[in-house]
């Protein structure tokens, strides 16, 4: 951005009237919103065509938001991510977290207060309701979870993927919610499965498990 000019902002929602209502409240703030998108392979084409200063994802647009979000991170280290979204869950919260985004607002946020919200992210602040923060805080003040042990000579073999495919089918993620989680298709997900059955030498998933359980330190 030259200094002086307005920061540059792509909106990405599949809802037009949220988009109007947030353009608005963003150039009234002082920013400009250079593009829009209604879906996540969208925001990242005009993501990369653009180069703004910060994109505004909402997660559950087609597409997924939240693949975007890890998407634009690799394209453009700099730019700054914030997801826009109804959603509450943990889950959302933490996968946007680690695909790259620095802000979590909640669309019942006031319109008014988003160009702070998104100037205190491009200046090193993390944008999140203070109620999820603390959801964060119990996450990080929660006991570990017992890891997978490494110490046989199959399972010193499983790649760092296929551990994290594993680790979270024991958590009782399903395939389809793997492959969300590491933004892998089910089939990838199935593939990686299938050789770690090779590699271990059992029959199913559940017999994969329990091996590695067994040989946890």
């Amino acid at each position: 951005m030259v200094s002086g000019e307005p920061n540059r902002v792509v909106l990405a929602d599949d809802h037009p009237q949220l988009r109007a209502m947030v353009r608005d409240a963003l150039e009234a703030g002082g920013f400009e919103v250079c593009a829009e998108a209604a879906s996540g392979p969208e925001a990242v084409r005009l993501a990369q065509q653009h180069d703004p200063d910060v994109v505004l994802l909402d997660i559950h647009m087609p597409g997924s938001g939240i693949k975007a979000a890890a998407d634009i991170r690799k394209l453009l280290p700099a730019t700054a991510i914030v997801m826009l979204t109804v959603s509450r869950d943990d889950r959302d919260l933490f996968d946007s977290l680690r695909a790259g985004a620095t802000g979590y607002l909640l669309k019942d946020t006031d319109p008014a207060r988003l160009p702070a919200a998104l100037r205190g992210v491009m200046s090193g602040e993390a944008a999140i309701p203070r109620a999820l923060v603390a959801r964060i805080l119990e996450e990080f003040r929660a006991p570990a979870r017992p890891r997978f042990g490494r110490r046989s000579k199959a399972a010193s073999r499983l790649t760092s993927r296929e551990w994290e495919v594993m680790e979270l089918l024991a958590d009782g993620s399903t395939t389809d919610e793997v492959a969300k989680r590491l933004f892998l298709s089910p089939t990838t997900v199935r593939v990686h499965v299938s050789s770690v059955l090779h590699k271990l030498r059992v029959k199913d998933r559940q017999a994969a498990i329990d091996l590695l359980r067994d040989d946890r330190s």
